[in-house]
């Protein structure tokens, strides 16, 4: 696909979609701070769902921590018990795994989940670690030099910004 035709409200139903298949009774969604915190903001009450979405940050577990430092991302809150609990792990962009890794690590710092699915808007490829996502809206090719994230304008609509790295 190319990065032209990326239409993000179109990926976001594509996602719902995807979400909704793999949702059980039970299940919380948690959005990675900040594009998929929104999607699981949006996924919460497009689902409408009565327990609230969790929000985690990667940033105390990052391997580039030392580099990065503290970002101005939102914190972790997650309004459940993690133990036994089944999560649908939610993201903008999936790139080399290494946020989901640390997510992950950040996760088990509040308890032991039972299962813990990943649900993307777009996968671009790169992985450097063995992680791949249960639900995928879009796969697409992007070169190195560049990022790709999710925006929110004030009325709540997706769309995605690129940027040269």
């Amino acid at each position: 696909m190319s990065i032209l035709a990326l239409d993000a409200e179109g990926l976001y139903l594509e996602l719902l979609m995807g979400v909704r298949a793999l949702f059980r009774p039970g299940m919380h969604l948690v959005g990675i701070t900040s594009g998929g915190a929104w999607l699981a903001e949006r996924l919460q009450r497009d689902l409408s769902l009565p327990e609230p979405h969790g929000v985690i940050s990667s940033a105390l577990h990052r391997d580039d921590y030392a580099r990065r430092g503290m970002t101005a991302a939102a914190q972790t809150q997650i309004p459940f018990d993690v133990n036994n609990a089944s999560i649908i792990l939610l993201d903008d962009v999936l790139f080399t795994g290494r946020t989901i890794r640390a997510v992950i690590n950040e996760l088990f710092d509040f308890g032991r989940p039972a299962m813990v699915k990943l649900a993307v808007l777009v996968d671009r490829g790169g992985r450097e670690l063995p992680i791949q996502a249960d639900v995928c809206a879009a796969r697409i090719v992007l070169p190195a030099t560049q990022s790709l994230a999710l925006a929110r304008s004030d009325a709540g609509v997706f769309s995605f910004n690129v940027k040269a790295r």
